[in-house]
C-alpha cells in the first residue's frame, strides 16, 4: 500500500473539552476559546465538543469544585459546600468514554487545571486542605484508560511549538492507522503502511524503529488480534517519543542520500548546508524538508514520495516552520 493509495478520509473527529471552542459552559459561564483549534485546526477536523460537568448534569452556572485527595482516593468536591460530586462525575465518565470508543477518535484535547478534564498537574488539596500539583480530572482519568493509545493533549500544552507539532502528527498517523485496521486487512496492507512511515518512524526513535520492523516480519506467524494490538500500542508509543533535531537530520540525511548521485555538487553541497544549519536550529525543519522534496519529485524518487515523513500533516498549518 503505497502512500498515494492510502484511503484519505475527508476530516478527523477529535474530542475537545466544549469550553476551548467558545461555548459557555464553564462554572462561571465562561469560556475558554483556543484561538489555535478554532482559526487553524477547524478546517481539518470534526470536533466532538464534551462537558463533563455539564453533561453529568451539574449545570451552568455552578460551584467551584476541586479535587481532594481523602481516604477513600480522589474526590471531587463543591469547594464552599464541601458537597462530594465524585460518583455523579465518575458514573458519567464511564458511559461518555464508552461512546466516544465508539465515534473513532482520532486524538483528544483537554482543558488544562480542570478538576475534570485536566490531564497532568491538576491541583489535588492534601488531607491538610494544601493543594499540591500531582493529579488528574476524573473525566480525563477514564478517558486515558479507556484509550490508552488516542493522542491526546492539554490545551495549554500545545502553546509549545514542538508538542503542537508533534500532537498533530500523531492525529494524522493514528487516522491512517485506524483505517489500515478497519474491516478486513491484510498483511501486504500492513507491510505497504509500515514501508510508507519509516522515516517518520526513524525521526523518532530508531529502537521502536527496529522492533516494529521485526514485529511486522513476523506477522504471518502471529494471531491476528494479537498483532494488531502489538502493533497499534508500538506504533502510537514511537511516535509519542519527541523528534529531535538530530534525529531529524539524520533522516534528512537519509533522504538526501537517495540524491547523491544525481545532485550537481553546488546543489549537494547546499543541500549538507541547510541540513546541518537545521541541526544547529538556524533555521526551521521546513527549509530542508521543502528542498527534499522537491528534489524527490523532480527525479521521481518514489520511495521518498511515499513517506509520510515528508508531509505528515496539512501544509497549511505550517506547524514545521516553527520546529
Amino acid at each position: 500500500m503505497s502512500r498515494d493509495s492510502t484511503p484519505q478520509r475527508e476530516f478527523l473527529r477529535v474530542g475537545v473539552s466544549a469550553c476551548l471552542l467558545g461555548q459557555k459552559v464553564r462554572y462561571d459561564r465562561g469560556h475558554k476559546r483556543n484561538s489555535f483549534l478554532m482559526d487553524e485546526m477547524d478546517p481539518f477536523v470534526e470536533w466532538v465538543s464534551v462537558c463533563p460537568e455539564v453533561e453529568a448534569g451539574l449545570g451552568v452556572p455552578r460551584p467551584a469544585m476541586h479535587l481532594s485527595r481523602k481516604a477513600g482516593g480522589l474526590k471531587l468536591i463543591e469547594s464552599q459546600s464541601g458537597l462530594d460530586r465524585t460518583r455523579t462525575l465518575e458514573v458519567y465518565s464511564r458511559r461518555r468514554v464508552l461512546d466516544l470508543r465508539r465515534l473513532g477518535l482520532s486524538g483528544y484535547i483537554l482543558k488544562k487545571d480542570s478538576p475534570s478534564c485536566g490531564m497532568s498537574r491538576v491541583k489535588v488539596r492534601d488531607v491538610n486542605g494544601m493543594p499540591e500539583r500531582n493529579g488528574r480530572g476524573l473525566f480525563a482519568e477514564a478517558l486515558m484508560k479507556a484509550l490508552p493509545s488516542l493522542p491526546i493533549e492539554e490545551e495549554g500544552r500545545l502553546n509549545d511549538s514542538r508538542l503542537r507539532e508533534n500532537f498533530v502528527e500523531r492525529i494524522f498517523a493514528y487516522a491512517r492507522l485506524s483505517d489500515l485496521f478497519h474491516g478486513r486487512w491484510t498483511i501486504g496492507e500492513v507491510m505497504g503502511f509500515h514501508a510508507s512511515h519509516k522515516l517518520q518512524l526513524l525521526a523518532h526513535s530508531t529502537v521502536a524503529y527496529q522492533e516494529l520492523g521485526k514485529r511486522v516480519a513476523r506477522a504471518k506467524d502471529t494471531p491476528r488480534a494479537e498483532f494488531r494490538e502489538g502493533y497499534s500500542r508500538d506504533f502510537m508509543d514511537a511516535l509519542g517519543k519527541m523528534a529531535t533535531p538530530g534525529r531529524n537530520a539524520n533522516v534528512l540525511q537519509h533522504a538526501a542520500g537517495y540524491f547523491k548521485k544525481r545532485l550537481p555538487s553546488t546543489q549537494r553541497t547546499e543541500l549538507a548546508d541547510l541540513i546541518h544549519d537545521y541541526r544547529r536550529g538556524w533555521v526551521p525543519l521546513v527549509v530542508p524538508l521543502t528542498l527534499i522534496r522537491h528534489y524527490a519529485s523532480l527525479y521521481e524518487v518514489e520511495y521518498l514520495k511515499g513517506q509520510f515523513y515528508l508531509e505528515p500533516h496539512p501544509r497549511e498549518l505550517m506547524l514545521r516552520n516553527h520546529v
